[in-house]
């Protein structure tokens, strides 16, 4: 069925598998809410708000971006510029995908649905940022850093100032492989007038500021630790953020950047999965 394909080529379009990037962050906002898991009903809707969110923001992006798609040779063979989809079934992908997670939003809690709107916004208007600021990365940040505070609401029904330090260390990791990422397009912004920090520090420069980006990330999830008063396995935890960063870095040079896709997609995986693993043990052997 055309519909079925469509769907099929919009899934692999917008990688819905890498939710498991912001995922496991909005897990462990969950669990610091509610100083262990969370109830069924609020787990399952809060990962039903994740995915729906970011399929929502990733198939925007593609829309918005066609056109600047098309003109990059690294991106003029995804779906849309290549005309394996139409821009009316991605903008209802869009649409059906805001509403799932507004009704996901519902099922929480009355400020989680107030704010739904809210953060839909921040996330869909991510993706004409590039077109006016160099600092694009770090709003790109702060749209899945804010999966933290969104699960804390969705768990309490308020917010608490101290779930704001992992919103933080989510903004800045994520801007950070968002800088080692764009590395690629250096030239294709350059020529495009497209704004980034590559663009304008250069291959080399914008490797710095990824790592400062990272050692900022760093210096919250400590701090998260001390605030909350978390044990040894989440120090740990922390620990091993660090290595995985620092091997992150390792793969990513100013004049190699082969392993970009291992840096960005692998690394980044195991990073949010690995921290989740031990702030949820930290947790749960508390109890």
């Amino acid at each position: 069925m055309p519909v079925l394909h469509d769907l099929r080529v919009t899934l692999e379009m917008i990688k819905w598998e890498h939710s498991i990037f912001a995922l496991p962050f909005a897990l462990c906002g969950a669990m610091l809410a509610a100083g262990g898991f969370p109830t069924v009903h609020q787990l399952l809707w809060i990962v039903v708000a994740m995915v729906a969110a970011r399929s929502a923001a990733m198939a925007f992006n593609r829309w918005a971006d066609a056109a600047i798609d098309a003109a990059n040779p690294r991106t003029s063979t995804r779906a849309l510029p290549a005309g394996h989809l139409s821009p009316g079934f991605v903008v209802t992908f869009v649409v059906v995908s805001c509403l799932i997670f507004v009704l996901a939003a519902s099922q929480l809690n009355r400020l989680a649905l107030l704010l739904s709107a809210v953060a839909l916004a921040v996330l869909l208007l991510y993706s004409y940022t590039k077109r006016v600021t160099r600092w694009s990365h770090v709003v790109l940040g702060f749209a899945l850093g804010i999966a933290p505070s969104a699960a804390w609401i969705a768990v309490r029904g308020s917010l608490d100032p101290r779930i704001l330090l992992l919103t933080a260390a989510v903004t800045f990791w994520v801007a950070g492989f968002d800088v080692l990422y764009a590395c690629q397009d250096y030239e294709f912004d350059q020529q495009a007038g497209l704004h980034s920090i590559p663009r304008y520090l250069g291959v080399r420069g914008a490797l710095w500021v990824a790592r400062g980006f990272h050692v900022a990330m760093v210096g919250f999830l400590v701090t998260l630790l001390i605030v909350f008063g978390m044990g040894k396995l989440a120090a740990v935890g922390v620990g091993v953020v660090i290595l995985l960063l620092l091997y992150e870095h390792s793969l990513v040079k100013a004049n190699d950047l082969s392993k970009l896709n291992a840096a960005f997609f692998t690394m980044n995986g195991v990073i949010s999965v690995l921290f989740f693993v031990f702030v949820a043990a930290d947790l749960l052997l508390r109890r």
